[in-house]
């Protein structure tokens, strides 16, 4: 797989669950790549947990966070 299509393939997922109502909790980064944790703020739904791994998918969770897509809690980030 191409590293556009990789990149790609991390960005759909992630606007998915933003378009189905989660939002970002937390975004935890280590040397396997960046965990972002989602909760829904539906009663009932679980909350969810991607590892995002090319550098443009991490890019595009900040992008968003920075652009006003407002979180349910405060984030918390861990390097």
């Amino acid at each position: 797989m191409s590293a556009y299509a990789e990149f790609d393939k991390e960005r759909q997922e992630v606007d998915t669950l933003l378009r189905q109502g989660y939002s970002i909790t937390s975004i935890q980064e280590d040397l396997d790549g960046a965990r972002v944790k989602f909760i829904s703020s539906e009663p009932g739904k679980s909350s969810q947990e991607l590892l995002l791994l090319t550098a443009d998918a991490r890019k595009h969770v900040t992008t968003l966070l920075f652009a006003g897509i407002k979180p349910v809690t405060a984030i918390e980030t861990h390097i």
